[in-house]
């Protein structure tokens, strides 16, 4: 029990700020800042990526083809998410009141900080939807599979705010409450040094891993298609994001609506939860539309095939529509020739074998008559008999019987 009371005594009763925020690499010129927030959000790229590329393939997708779609869409992304915080967050980059007392210099800054997740996602979203219109696939299709990916990766990159020491809440005096150093740009004016605050980047960060595993057990109990889940992502992480916006106290845009004045974050949150939500419903009262497949119409690896096979067909038929006497030459090209000796060894008997059997009219009956005969009597003997009826060279001018509609055919 002592040893229970020790160890509860030496945890902390805050959270302290960072005192590492990146490291410098020398280089000829001078050196390169690599800073924590950076590396916070890449590996929170590069775990989405992780996940997505999983649920990807167990979509039956193309191999690779999530790469393709996310060197679009990382970029976009993170372009929009600094263009979205810059409008919600203009004083530092216009001034007070857009006053022009600003720094635009500050804008393409984004090692400082400051990504706005919704402009992030409708930006990413378009660059997306390139790279899937590229490997033909369904928008639709790679948002399910990435909605569980994509908020893996906020909860990871929200750590950067904690090395940055920004987007923190207002005073607490709970256990967890976050230390941020008097001395920071970012530390409240008029505050004691020693106040503590409430660290919203770690509400937020478990809120977003709740939300992954939510996300996965639903959609393995409900198969969710259509970008149902990503819209049901939305709903999840703006529900988070209305209160724990709230609580933040740092420079923000600020929108009065319906009487009520708060942060342009918060307003959006709300709007965001309400359209996902309408949308999500709307799309599960449509019904199915064709088979569950990743593939953009027209695109899947069996229809190509089908294509091409039926395009072959077709051309195969066309072709023997325009020539069928080349093919009926063909065929006769293809049969074996028979030569004129064999055909009459016995000039003196009138029928000497069942080939010459098979020009005796059709009245001719005696006992060697078979059905044999009678199938092969159609079949012309090649080489017999010359056109108009002549006889061939070296071969005796007696006939067996008259030519019939298939030794015309011949000719």
């Amino acid at each position: 029990m002592q040893s229970v009371l020790r160890a509860a005594a030496m945890v902390p009763a805050s959270i302290p700020s960072p005192d590492w925020s990146g490291f410098d690499i020398p280089l000829p010129w001078g050196t390169l800042r690599i800073h924590a927030y950076a590396l916070c959000i890449l590996a929170g790229i590069i775990a989405g990526l992780w996940l997505t590329s999983v649920r990807w393939a167990r979509r039956g997708a193309p191999e690779g083809s999530v790469w393709d779609i996310a060197i679009w869409a990382i970029p976009f992304g993170i372009i929009g998410g600094r263009l979205y915080h810059v409008v919600s967050s203009p004083d530092a980059y216009f001034g007070p009141g857009f006053d022009g007392t600003g720094d635009l210099s500050l804008i393409p800054q984004i090692q400082r900080g400051g990504l706005g997740i919704w402009g992030a996602v409708v930006l990413g979203a378009v660059g997306a939807w390139i790279g899937c219109r590229r490997a033909g696939v369904k928008l639709s299709a790679f948002m399910d599979a990435a909605a569980p990916g994509l908020l893996l990766a906020q909860a990871i990159g929200r750590w950067g705010n904690y090395f940055n020491q920004e987007l923190f809440g207002g005073p607490t005096t709970l256990p967890w409450g976050l230390q941020i150093d008097a001395d920071n740009p970012n530390f409240p004016a008029g505050m004691p040094a020693d106040t503590l605050f409430h660290p919203t980047f770690l509400y937020e960060s478990l809120w977003n891993l709740v939300g992954v595993v939510i996300l996965l057990a639903l959609d393995r109990k409900f198969n969710f298609r259509r970008s149902r889940l990503f819209w049901l992502y939305a709903i999840y992480y703006t529900l988070g994001r209305v209160w724990i916006e709230a609580m933040r106290i740092d420079d923000a845009e600020q929108i009065s609506l319906f009487g009520i004045t708060t942060r342009l974050n918060v307003w959006t949150s709300i709007f965001v939860l309400v359209a996902a939500a309408v949308v999500f419903v709307l799309l599960g009262l449509r019904k199915g539309e064709g088979a569950d497949t990743p593939y953009l119409p027209g695109r899947e690896p069996a229809a190509v095939a089908a294509t091409g096979d039926a395009d072959a067909a077709t051309d195969d038929d066309a072709e023997g529509d325009r020539a069928p006497a080349k093919d009926s030459a063909a065929a006769d090209a293809a049969a074996p020739e028979t030569d004129a000796a064999d055909v009459v060894r016995d000039p003196d008997t009138d029928v000497s074998d069942s080939e010459s059997r098979d020009n005796v009219p059709e009245k001719h009956s005696g006992p060697d008559r078979t059905p044999a005969a009678d199938e092969a009597a159609g079949e012309p003997s090649g080489g017999t008999m010359a056109a108009h009826g002549e006889p061939a060279a070296g071969v005796s001018g007696r006939r067996t019987g008259p030519a019939g509609p298939e030794a015309d055919s011949t000719k």
